[in-house]
């Protein structure tokens, strides 16, 4: 006869095989997943700048010179280019991929493209310069880590660009609203017969452009960095520029100014928060954003906000490759069950279960008022489009709470009914939908946006407060 508590023993003794099994595959994912993690850090760089500036250009030279692209390719380009008449277009094609912008020679959505250097991978964000293209540019910067703010040297371009109307001057403020922290500068078009590296017409740009970077919140010693460049033969990108060329040159070329750029480090074991940019159907419901906070590997459990739905991660994948797990500053794409595609829209957030993403209809902010239109005063009942991560929504001012001294950032002691340009105020903010924010002492990336009125930025601002009753 079978002892009984012979049975129960082994069934134990298997049971406790069972779970040190487990625990092990769990160390032994633990470890794959440290791996599956790549080593180099990852980087999201916009190009901005006025239309017309090289961007498109300089993106594709990069993307040629760190061996993105094939010689054969260019020649094809380049073919491409000279039967439109537009020789000198061919590097852009690279970045421009579809026909209007080929035609156009403008960008207008926000070009994608990859690249390494010896200790980072980026991503770069080509953002269009043309003013009516200006959301799109929002949408690339606010995923953006480094700005490359490019400047054309050739005679009166650098006019255009700068002066009133031209976009050179909101990128740069839009830049610094979305959190692009770090600015590199470069004075592209040095090889044009105007310019032919000329050291007075690169100081003259330099020298205009600091106050105005100081003034944009840029602190220029730190974080600003001007280099001289031509993004259609490459001079000084990836190698230093020959000092038979210029010889006045001695600071780095692109590259090595690009790969040490320090940027703030994100916490990976933080909440998750991702705002989704884009969404579409394969094989389930895949959402695109960039991860701001936490970490995302296959099979956890999560939720969309703000409409709550539950969702599990299907699948994880960085740039083209399926990972295990990402963390946060890589784009990722996300296959996700329990949710279909035609519920989520651009603006809400991916985040983790136990601690969602506030979701609001109200929101007190501090804004600086940059240039209101013609004759405008901004005061309660003001009507404007705000831009905040991946979220465009119409809003109205309710409440103007306090206008702050900009010498002593102390609020002022009467009662404000209105304020004009220039001007810091406290306010509370009203959407018609339920949005997803955070306090910018919470998370910055989630937390700063832009007001705009008919195509021009009026106002910067973070979120001060969250009026979670609204929700």
């Amino acid at each position: 006869m079978i002892d009984s508590k012979e049975v129960v023993h082994n069934q134990a003794v298997e049971v406790e095989k069972k779970v040190k099994e487990k625990e092990n595959s769990a160390l032994d994912d633990e470890a794959a997943f440290e791996k599956e993690l790549p080593k180099k850090r990852h980087l999201n760089v916009v190009f901005i700048g006025h239309v017309d500036a090289g961007k498109s250009t300089t993106g594709g030279q990069i993307l040629f010179l760190s061996g993105q692209v094939d010689d054969r390719t260019i020649q094809k380009y380049e073919k491409e280019a000279k039967d439109k008449s537009r020789e000198s277009w061919y590097m852009a094609y690279i970045m421009d991929t579809n026909e209007e912008e080929r035609v156009k020679g403008k960008t207008v959505e926000v070009g994608r493209a990859h690249f390494e250097t010896e200790m980072t991978r980026f991503t770069i964000l080509d953002a269009p310069g043309h003013k009516s293209y200006v959301p799109n540019m929002i949408s690339g910067a606010s995923q953006a880590d480094v700005g490359v703010l490019v400047i054309s040297a050739r005679k009166g371009e650098f006019e255009t660009g700068y002066e009133r109307g031209g976009q050179t001057r909101e990128h740069v403020q839009l830049a610094k609203t979305l959190g692009v922290s770090k600015l590199l500068v470069v004075v592209n078009k040095m090889d044009d017969p105007t310019v032919n590296w000329s050291k007075e017409r690169y100081d003259e740009i330099e020298s205009k452009m600091t106050p105005f970077l100081k003034l944009s919140g840029y602190n220029v010693k730190k974080d600003v960095q001007f280099l001289p460049i031509s993004g259609l033969i490459g001079t000084n990108m990836k190698t230093r520029v020959d000092k038979s060329v210029c010889s006045w040159w001695g600071g780095p070329c692109l590259f090595e100014a690009l790969d040490a750029t320090e940027i703030p480090q994100r916490d990976p074991k933080g909440p998750f928060r991702m705002p989704i940019i884009d969404k579409f159907k394969d094989m389930g419901t895949v959402v695109m954003g960039k991860v701001e906070s936490g970490s995302v590997r296959e099979g956890d459990s999560m939720v969309v906000m703000p409409n709550k739905a539950h969702v599990k991660v299907l699948a994880v994948f960085c740039d083209e490759d399926k990972v295990k797990r990402a963390g946060p500053g890589e784009n990722v794409r996300v296959r996700l069950s329990g949710v279909e595609e035609e519920d989520i829209l651009s603006g809400f957030v991916l985040s983790s279960i136990s601690r969602p993403i506030p979701s609001v209809s109200e929101f007190e902010a501090q804004l600086q008022i940059l240039e209101l239109l013609d004759n405008a005063i901004f005061t309660a009942g003001y009507k404007a489009v705000l831009h905040i991560h991946a979220v465009v929504e119409e809003c109205e001012i309710v409440e103007l709470l306090q206008q702050i001294d900009p010498k002593t950032k102390k609020p002022m002691k009467r009662k404000v009914l209105f304020v004009k340009n220039g001007a810091f105020v406290v306010c509370r903010v009203q959407v018609n939908n339920l949005i997803c924010i955070e306090k910018f002492s919470d998370f910055p990336q989630l937390g700063r946006f832009t007001l705009r009125t008919e195509g021009k930025t009026v106002a910067v601002g973070k979120v001060t407060g969250l009026n979670l009753s609204s929700a």
